[in-house]
């Protein structure tokens, strides 16, 4: 029996609201108090660089406390849109005043090409006119109104990811996605054109999307709007516009792949969605290398407005009341597990780099952790499509007693945690802390950690579940559970005999799994089960032996030795963003092919092709 490849993740890049992913540094923004002074000094580096703040050897208690303001989950800012006055079109019934017409001016070429009955034109000269409307009409005047809902998790303040590099028209999803995904590139520590080198191109796959496309100006919004606002619709607002696109614009412009690609959207699941597809791919050997992250950039007016109507977010007015308060306290937005009254939307981007084991091994590749399994399941039959429903059980029991096979049954009893979906709605608290206690006391778990980063973070929809995945793995590497800081006590209707759902951060030294777990709209769940690198290193020695993994850790201080260089430059500022606009094309006159194999300029490594099926009863000679 051939030996089923593990899948192990061996680098993160990324940006959210918390800051940059890669170096952990996102992650340590959550529990930044726990952190060594140094670390904390880092952090806070890192964090001054994408503000456009001057890197200080030391920032005083002021430096400090802006930096930490311009992160996490705070007041919508004004490069999205202007929450006290959010431009509106309101119609204006009018009515002629005792006969008298209703008279105005304008250019000619103004005028609507079919007038309304009531309307009498009359030549001005010098291509104006006058229009005299007579009895009833209906004009729209634009207006402003105050948003009702003013909470958002937004990158750092100050950070523009198009400006590091040229994103000319280029959606805010996109430009993020280059930024991370060249994030997570850097952060490996091997050179991606010596890495391409040992692998035929078909071994390589990028899966990436957005749930909601790209619905700023540049993307599906200007698109839509355009008609409306009087302007045109540009050749790229519609192509650029697709939920594709990620996964697009990672695969031309920074990685250069030619191998599989795509997206699967499963609401706020998306992102396990698409890491199944490539533990999967790993798993049965067809993909060595997959890049597997999502982009989401949902922070514009339309959005909020149709998330409002369904009454899913959490309004100023609904925070006031939970406090008693005449403020609206925009950094608590989002309470998982305590008195909350909806979600808080989110932008996001991260990417995570997969391998199969024994090539992170060959390369001498850093080994954050690795996933076993990621399980997916519908709700069933439905009353309505936002209701949650049976899945999540399926999804979480099978990741449970997966685990215990592997690991054992004490690493699930005493070493394991969840990151909890916690989208900090009502009805959310009830039903997955239902679901996550009956798991607990199923397993023979007496009191399981549970940890929800949209208490910091919001919820990012596509990306949700990776930056659930960001946090898992900064836990493996720091040892604290980010707690739920901002929930205050936890809710009154939550189902916790089996759960410890802490309001502090709380330091799990031993760590053997941690499990991420989603709840998405219409019936997407997903859960996946997430190695401690400690435990595959014992996996892996029990697979290749002493000798291959000590030879394996003279490799990695080289990886880790290029891994620092860059972080010591991202961390002042030069991200090095990737981004290759229209070079190393290609020319297909010179790809050279038989009935065997694929030569493809500029790659080492042939495409071998198929020369049997694995139909072999059904084969017709």
């Amino acid at each position: 029996m051939s030996k089923l490849r593990l899948p192990v993740i061996v680098s993160l890049g990324g940006i959210n609201a918390a800051g940059r992913s890669s170096g952990h540094h996102a992650y340590r923004r959550m529990v930044l108090d726990k952190l060594s002074a140094s670390q904390q000094h880092e952090t806070l580096q890192s964090l001054a660089a994408m503000c456009g703040i001057d890197s200080q050897t030391e920032f005083s208690a002021q430096e400090r406390e802006r930096i930490l303001a311009s992160t996490l989950i705070r007041q919508v800012e004004g490069n999205h849109f202007d929450v006290q006055n959010l431009p509106w079109m309101t119609p204006l019934d009018t009515h002629d005043r005792a006969g008298q017409p209703i008279e105005f001016e304008c250019r000619r070429k103004q005028l609507p090409r079919d007038l309304p009955e009531n309307w009498e034109v009359s030549d001005l000269g010098d291509d104006r006119v006058c229009v005299r409307m007579a009895g009833q009409g209906r004009l729209f005047v634009p207006n402003t109104r105050v948003a009702p809902v003013q909470s958002a998790g937004q990158l750092p303040t100050g950070f523009d990811p198009g400006s590091l590099y040229q994103s000319r028209f280029h959606p805010r999803g996109l430009q993020m996605s280059v930024v991370a995904a060249s994030d997570a590139l850097n952060n490996m520590g091997l050179a991606w054109e010596s890495l391409c080198a040992t692998l035929p191109a078909d071994q390589i796959a990028v899966y990436s999307g957005s749930v909601m496309a790209q619905l700023d100006d540049n993307g599906y919004g200007g698109l839509m709007q355009s008609r409306m606002r009087g302007g045109r619709v540009s050749s790229k607002q519609l192509p650029l516009g697709l939920n594709t696109m990620p996964a697009d614009f990672v695969n031309a412009y920074v990685l250069g792949s030619l191998g599989a690609t795509g997206s699967v959207t499963g609401a706020c699941a998306t992102f396990l969605y698409n890491l199944r597809m490539g533990v999967e791919d790993i798993q049965s050997g067809r993909r060595r290398v997959v890049f597997v992250g999502n982009s989401e950039a949902p922070l514009t007016p339309e959005v909020f407005e149709g998330y409002g109507a369904m009454s899913a977010l959490a309004t100023d007015d609904g925070l006031r009341k939970l406090d008693g308060s005449d403020q609206a306290n925009h950094r608590r937005a989002s309470r998982p597990f305590g008195d909350n009254c909806g979600f808080t939307l989110a932008e996001s981007a991260q990417y995570f780099v997969l391998m199969d084991d024994e090539l992170a091994i060959e390369l001498g590749a850093e080994i954050y952790g690795a996933v076993s399994d990621v399980f997916i399941n519908a709700d069933g039959y439905k009353k309505s499509i936002s209701a949650p429903g049976p899945g999540n059980y399926i999804t979480l029991a099978k990741s449970m007693a997966a685990s215990a096979a592997l690991l054992g049954e004490r690493s699930l009893r005493e070493r394991s945690y969840i990151q909890a979906h916690g989208s900090s709605t009502p009805q959310n608290r009830v039903t997955e802390s239902r679901i996550l206690d009956a798991m607990a006391k199923n397993f023979g778990i007496e009191s399981w950690p549970v940890s929800a980063v949209k208490a910091y973070v919001g919820h990012s929809l596509a990306p949700a579940s990776a930056d659930q995945m960001l946090a898992v793995l900064g836990q493996f590497a720091h040892g604290w559970l980010p707690g739920l800081k901002t929930s205050g006590a936890i809710a009154d209707d939550v189902y916790q005999d089996n759960l410890n759902l802490p309001l502090d951060d709380i330091e799990l030294p031993e760590t053997d799994v941690a499990f991420i777990n989603s709840k998405g709209f219409g019936g997407n769940n997903a859960t996946a089960a997430v190695i401690h690198p400690n435990k595959v290193s014992e996996m892996l020695s029990k697979r290749y032996g002493h000798a291959s993994m000590s030879a394996y850790q003279s490799k990695l201080e080289a990886t880790r030795q290029q891994r620092a260089e860059y972080e010591a430059a991202v961390s002042q500022g030069d991200w090095q963003v990737r981004y290759r606009f229209g070079e190393g094309m290609i020319d297909e006159a010179e790809l050279e092919m038989d009935r065997e194999k694929l030569r493809l300029p500029g790659w080492e490594q042939l495409v071998e092709l198929p020369q049997n099926t694995p139909y072999d009863d059904l084969r017709l000679d």
